[in-house]
């Protein structure tokens, strides 16, 4: 465990300034905040993909959906950690610079102002080290490995979501990779953030040989509860993406080139 958080502790924060340090060598004519924006980017790619590979190794070997064991379900998580501390600082790094290169604010100005926009994504990033890292690492007993690693597949859409933010910040949102990578980014979504839940009932409605509809009336009302809380974010923002794309595809080609 402490093996772990050491790792992910020196593993994330060092991939940002290594990230950063490059950028600002290969593209001198960047701004800070363009390479400290881009490199928070890559990072959180390398977290998805990291998350995504455990998720899918764990899944495959847990053919018993509730009893099998996987040691990635608890030592990935104790590797998240890090990142979750991170991610939230490397926020706040890319709003100071965002805000002190259009003007000199002070500094709490800046957190407030950093408090107040990103409050859904910090409740998120909350919500999973005081609730979810103590349920998947004690609570849950020797359970439910499977399902763990269904939720760390859900970060398969975080790449393309960081492709797409990178691609605006270059100003390069009318360009045909922008729109693939947008298809790509709602799909990936909504096959790994949302129909993630249905499968995860219908996984165990077969490991049980229940009727899928059963599946909520014969697990604890903790679970339901907590695929409720998970998947509600997951709805509002993919609302947001498919309000993105329809402003995208139905804008004049004068208004995507501006």
């Amino acid at each position: 465990m402490l093996l772990t958080l050491a790792s992910g502790s020196l593993f994330f924060p060092g991939l940002f300034a290594l990230c950063t340090w490059g950028l600002r060598r290969a593209r001198p004519e960047w701004t800070e905040y363009d390479c400290v924006m881009i490199s928070t980017r890559l990072v959180s790619s390398a977290q998805a993909v990291l998350a995504t590979g455990s998720g899918i190794v764990i899944i495959c070997y847990c053919r018993n959906v509730i009893t099998d064991r996987h040691w990635l379900s608890r030592e990935y998580v104790w590797f998240l950690i890090p990142y979750m501390v991170y991610d939230t600082y490397a926020m706040y790094i890319c709003e100071w610079y965002r805000t002190s290169e259009q003007n000199r604010k002070h500094t709490l100005t800046i957190f407030r102002n950093f408090l107040s926009k990103n409050r859904l994504m910090i409740t998120h990033h909350v919500v999973i080290l005081l609730v979810l890292v103590p349920v998947a690492q004690r609570l849950r007993g020797e359970l439910g490995d499977f399902f763990v690693g269904c939720i760390f597949t859900a970060e398969l859409s975080t790449p393309f979501v960081s492709l797409g933010r990178i691609l605006i910040q270059l100003k390069q949102q009318h360009t045909i990779l922008y729109k693939v990578n947008g298809i790509l980014t709602m799909t990936t979504f909504f096959c790994c953030r949302i129909l993630l839940f249905p499968f995860m009932y219908w996984s165990y409605s077969r490991q049980q040989k229940l009727n899928i509809l059963q599946v909520p009336f014969r697990i604890p009302f903790f679970c339901n509860v907590a695929n409720a809380a998970l998947i509600a974010p997951q709805i509002y923002w993919f609302s947001l993406l498919c309000k993105k794309a329809a402003r995208l595809f139905d804008a004049p080609p004068a208004e995507k080139d501006g």
